[in-house]
């Protein structure tokens, strides 16, 4: 049993940060960036929309929810140019923004040109996120293979417009010359989990964890923008790709841990890449995109509680504060389906633990009830946004508020929690009592 409290969060980290980090992102750079959130958006799994009004839906619950922008993820589908202009027409008409993140899983160093020209049509586009008027540009990778590299002064050249750009490269990536960061005006860290440095779970007695990773970014990047990222959950079990990386608590840690070091930008990963199981957006089965394989584990796995608690978070970060402000009630809960003895050896399992977690979002102090199958905990919680989890059992699971003795609301998990996993899945059901 174990009891997080977002005061304990807080206090450990500003024991531990060193001040100057924190202080360069006072952003002196003319043109730098307001606090922004953008949600990354896989736009390779749209080919079915027919219309911008089928982004509609998603650009009005990411703006409710205080997201300002949407990086949209391409690759070189014939349908690419066709949903970029649907999202980027949503985006005008419900006023959000978007902006390009270029996949190098796919484009290569021969294409910077390309890139370049495409940018030139888009950023002209009224949907487009600017900074000081100059086009807002990211990417997901760009220095992990020689052929397939981005390329800043390419795409700049052929732009032929002002560009900001902020693509994910990488501190720790012997590819990033160290001319680049001259030519950057920023860059993006993909690295939103504890990992052991090569793109897996802690292993070998080695983690990297996301503090750590900031650090070596925001050391790298000096006053230009840092983007950091905010993920709640992977976990992949794809034919061409199945492993995980510690889950648990990372939702509500890593926001207190953006909320101290606050940088001038965030990008949640993602909004939804359901292959991935990091999706905070509409659910996998009532969103309108095609199935790349990941239906098996993530239909009928809801998330979009998470995108319930990242909103006072959002609001905290963008006022700079520390802590988030409470306007409305609510215990967020999240558990796998199944505990990791049932499961079959997967890469990175051992990394989970066989808990089930809620975080309480409150006005004033309350009592928290835990009911995992036979398990039973009562915690104590104050005002503000705290954590707590207890360990895993087979059956239903049952989430409460009480306060003198009388239940406030409470809430019981459509999944049961079973010794059924088979085949493998440790993605999040995610679930909301208020």
């Amino acid at each position: 049993m174990l009891a997080t409290t977002t005061s304990l969060a807080l206090g450990l980290l500003a024991a531990v940060a060193d001040a100057d980090v924190f202080r360069k992102f006072s952003v002196e750079r003319q043109n730098a960036p307001r606090k922004m959130v953008a949600a990354h958006f896989m736009i390779g799994i749209m080919s079915n929309r027919q219309s911008a009004t089928d982004y509609d839906d998603d650009m009005k619950k990411a703006k409710a929810a205080g997201i300002d922008a949407f990086a949209l993820n391409i690759a070189k589908d014939p349908y690419t140019d066709t949903q970029l202009d649907f999202a980027y027409e949503s985006a005008t008409n419900n006023d959000m923004k978007v902006f390009i993140s270029f996949d190098y899983n796919y484009f290569t160093t021969s294409e910077n040109q390309d890139i370049g020209k495409k940018l030139e049509r888009y950023c002209a586009k009224s949907g487009q996120l600017k900074v000081g008027n100059r086009c807002f540009v990211s990417s997901f990778n760009g220095d992990n293979e020689p052929t397939k590299l981005f390329d800043a002064k390419a795409i700049r050249a052929a732009a032929r417009t002002e560009l900001y750009l902020v693509p994910n490269l990488s501190p720790y990536n012997t590819n990033v010359a160290a001319s680049t960061l001259n030519d950057i005006d920023g860059a993006f860290n993909w690295g939103a989990w504890d990992s052991n440095g090569k793109n897996r779970a802690p292993s070998g007695g080695t983690n990297i964890t996301t503090s750590q990773s900031d650090s070596a970014y925001t050391g790298w990047l000096a006053s230009k923008t840092y983007m950091a990222p905010v993920s709640p959950w992977f976990f992949t079990n794809l034919p061409s790709k199945a492993w995980n990386f510690p889950g648990d608590l990372l939702w509500f840690n890593r926001w207190n841990e953006v909320l101290a070091l606050a940088p001038p930008m965030i990008e949640i990963v993602t909004w939804n890449d359901y292959g991935e199981s990091h999706y905070i957006g509409v659910d996998a089965e009532t969103d309108k995109h095609t199935d790349d394989g990941s239906s098996t584990y993530a239909n009928n796995m809801p998330h979009i509680g998470w995108l319930e608690m990242a909103e006072p978070y959002i609001a905290a970060f963008k006022a700079g504060a520390r802590v988030p402000t409470i306007s409305e009630e609510k215990l967020v809960y999240w558990y796998r389906r199944s505990p990791k003895a049932a499961c079959a050896t997967f890469d990175g399992i051992e990394t989970l633990q066989d808990s089930v977690f809620v975080v309480a979002l409150l006005r004033s102090a309350g009592t928290i009830i835990i009911t995992s199958g036979v398990n039973n905990q009562t915690f104590e919680a104050g005002p503000g946004a705290s954590a707590y989890q207890i360990d895993m059992a087979v059956g239903k699971q049952t989430f409460t508020l009480a306060r003198s003795g009388v239940n406030i609301f409470s809430s019981t998990g459509t999944l049961e929690v079973s010794n059924n996993c088979n085949p493998v899945n440790l993605n999040a059901f995610v679930g909301i009592a208020k």
